[in-house]
């Protein structure tokens, strides 16, 4: 059995964001149940020196979005690093959702060989695309997700391992 590139991108990113959708209206029921601001949520840390639960969800929606880019040569969406509530944060998600499906499978054709730089204050990183999907973008993405997930388990959303795996099958 082989797998294109589509198969282990797009499908992956949409469950990825169906799921933390789920998380994060499980946190506004929470916030609405014990009175708590859910301002509070969206700007929590794991730790002073990583991005807010708003900037994990920024950049799993910029990871999925320039991944499918950089694989296909489809210009991404660009979305101002704004939001400051669960519903905005929602709102992301469902933008970036909308771009993911309007990207065929067949743009991803030849993507495993593509060549992809990635830019950074310390220089450029040369992959091919293959590569960069299991060594960057993929594990990028489910770091952020994680890390939400992370947060909102921290401060003491009641969602477990069944919610972040997300339903099996079809």
């Amino acid at each position: 059995m082989t797998f294109s590139v589509y198969d282990v991108t797009v499908p992956l990113f949409l469950r990825g964001f169906a799921n933390l959708t789920v998380h994060l209206d499980k946190a506004a029921a929470f916030a609405g149940e014990k009175g708590i601001d859910p301002r509070e949520l969206v700007a929590a840390r794991l730790i002073d020196d990583m991005l807010p639960l708003a900037g994990q969800v920024q950049r799993a929606s910029d990871t999925a979005k320039a991944c499918v880019a950089r694989l296909t040569g489809v210009t991404a969406p660009a979305f101002p690093d704004e939001e400051a509530s669960l519903a905005e944060l929602r709102e992301r998600i469902e933008k970036t959702v909308a771009y993911l499906k309007t990207v065929p499978a067949e743009a991803f054709d030849g993507a495993e060989t593509r060549s992809v730089t990635l830019r950074s204050r310390s220089g450029e990183t040369h992959f091919v695309g293959r590569d960069y999907l299991f060594q960057h973008a993929l594990p990028n993405f489910y770091f952020h997700l994680t890390t939400a997930y992370d947060i909102l388990r921290m401060k003491g959303v009641p969602i477990g391992k069944t919610d972040f795996l997300g339903r099996f099958g079809g």
